[in-house]
């Protein structure tokens, strides 16, 4: 548990590293980019004790990344959804529940 909780707040920081920047795009790219590089310098201090706990607890890498990619689609959504105020489309939903799956593959014995 402590794992996928180190996830989630690692992907949250991830997540405004890489698209925070798309609200203000009056700012030149190479002040986003040190700014982004900030954020995930935090980014960073969490995932990798998160994939370090994970793999000594018995999770596979496979599995710690299939893991890692859903936890990225659903902080994605409600940022993009919240901060960035895009539309939630049906072939969205469809394609998140086909990661889903993909999890659910990754972990069935």
């Amino acid at each position: 548990m402590n794992t996928v909780l180190l996830l989630v707040a690692s992907n949250i920081f991830m997540t405004f590293a890489w698209y925070g920047h798309l609200k203000d795009t009056h700012s030149p790219l190479w002040q986003a980019v040190l700014f982004s590089w900030g954020i995930a310098f935090f980014e960073y201090c969490l995932m990798v004790p998160a994939n370090r706990m994970g793999y000594a607890h018995g999770i596979s890498a496979f599995q710690l990344k299939i893991t890692q990619e859903v936890i990225t689609l659903l902080v994605f959504t409600v940022f993009a959804l919240m901060y960035l105020k895009e539309p939630l489309h049906p072939k969205y939903l469809l394609s998140f529940a086909l990661v889903v799956a993909a999890v659910a593959v990754a972990f069935w014995d």
